[in-house]
């Protein structure tokens, strides 16, 4: 089958305390202060069976991650900027969706034609993190398209475990094609979801809500505060045709951070009050965080989603004063989130299709990861079976 690849050089950096378990595993815990000079080609690779408890996937939309594109980025010495835990060679891809067309003897929920999505967080369900209910901090885990070969293919192998049928989204869109595009979306909401509702609690209906970036995660942040009744949503990124996604997704107005200072904005349109909850899905936090701790209303909350290995200094006496917290966030799995999602879209109540600016084929994934670092598109996806590709436009007039 054809997939993308990347590779990379494993090169830890001087200063980085390698691990035991690092070196044994081949796997960098911080990616990037490991792997260097990344490499992305569309290769032919052998087609995925499935396992006793696996099913193989037709991959009909995957999703391009900014995960995925800190494969791509390096910084100036040549090391990928993905912080977490990775390991290459890999088919990178995680946010997908696709039919069924082969299932392990021991697979008895899932079947050939069945349309499904898949979580990206493997949970082994036998540590102790999992045991007590907290799947996305697995002690053994391994991550699809990063540690294991991911969706940026054109077909992948996933244990029937971590499936969710989308048939009830493809009902409410009446469109196949349409819902496996909803469907690749699951996963990254999923983040949003589990970011503002289940770690950070989630608001009351009426709440101040301010997101920082507006990338698929921060425009999931805004479509779901929306949804759940948010009183005022503002949006911050530095990327105009962002700004005007993010308002088309629910901001009641965005802005750009270099032409405003956030703090005093989200005070002036809080009436002073601040923000009940803040998102961070910038992944810039020591640019975003001290402004949120200027404008955190009391009992407010700040999330982190966004991945940047960054130490931030933050004053602690506001946390006290304000009785702020602050909530770190990583993955979707668990706590009902992804059926919750897959119900919020069969709904109606978000349509996040709606920030798909660009459509690849498989064979020219590599310029679609290439045309993301711009930082122009909201989300482009990865459609296998694509032959014939539009006259690509401007992002910025794919969003207007």
């Amino acid at each position: 089958m054809k997939a993308v690849v990347v590779e990379a050089k494993w090169d830890p950096r001087p200063d980085y305390p390698l691990s035991d378990w690092e070196r044994e595993t081949g796997k960098a815990i911080t990616g990037s202060s490991i792997w260097r000079h990344p490499r992305f080609a569309i290769r032919e690779v052998p087609d995925p069976a499935p396992g006793p408890d696996e099913v193989v996937i037709r991959v009909k939309a995957c999703g391009v991650c900014g995960s995925d594109l800190h494969f791509y980025e390096t910084d100036a010495e040549g090391y990928i900027l993905y912080p977490g835990l990775v390991k290459f060679p890999v088919i990178p891809g995680h946010e997908f969706s696709g039919e069924v067309v082969a299932v392990g003897k021991e697979v008895r929920d899932l079947r050939p034609g069945d349309m499904v999505t898949s979580e990206e967080m493997l949970w082994c369900g036998v540590c102790t993190p999992c045991r007590s209910g907290f799947f996305n901090h697995c002690t053994n885990l391994e991550e699809l398209g990063f540690t294991v070969p991911g969706a940026m293919a054109e077909y992948v192998a996933v244990k029937a475990k971590y499936c969710w049928k989308i048939d009830a989204i493809a009902e409410r869109y009446g469109d196949v094609d349409k819902a496996y595009e909803a469907g690749s979306l699951v996963e990254p909401t999923s983040v949003a979801y589990n970011g503002i509702f289940i770690r950070a609690g989630g608001f009351r209906p009426g709440a101040y809500v301010a997101v920082f970036g507006a990338g698929p995660i921060g425009l999931a942040a805004i479509a779901l505060s929306r949804a759940a009744g948010a009183g005022k949503v503002i949006a911050f990124d530095v990327s105009a045709p962002r700004r005007e996604m993010a308002r088309r997704m629910g901001a009641d107005i965005a802005l750009d951070p270099r032409e405003v200072a956030p703090s005093e904005a989200v005070r002036e349109l809080t009436r002073g009050e601040g923000a009940d909850v803040f998102v961070e899905a910038a992944g810039a936090p020591t640019r975003t965080l001290p402004e949120m701790e200027k404008a955190l209303a009391i009992n407010g909350r700040i999330v982190v989603i966004g991945r940047a290995a960054e130490r931030v200094p933050l004053y602690l006496e506001t946390l006290q004063v304000r009785r702020g917290q602050i909530f770190g966030s990583q993955g979707h799995s668990g706590d009902a989130i992804f059926p919750s999602v897959i119900r919020m879209m069969a709904a109606g109540l978000i349509d996040m299709t709606r920030i798909i600016t660009a459509r690849y084929p498989l064979d020219r994934a590599v310029e679609a990861v290439e045309r993301l670092s711009r930082r122009l598109d909201a989300k482009i996806t990865i459609k296998p079976d694509l032959r014939e590709v539009p006259q690509a436009e401007p992002a910025a007039a794919t969003v207007a």
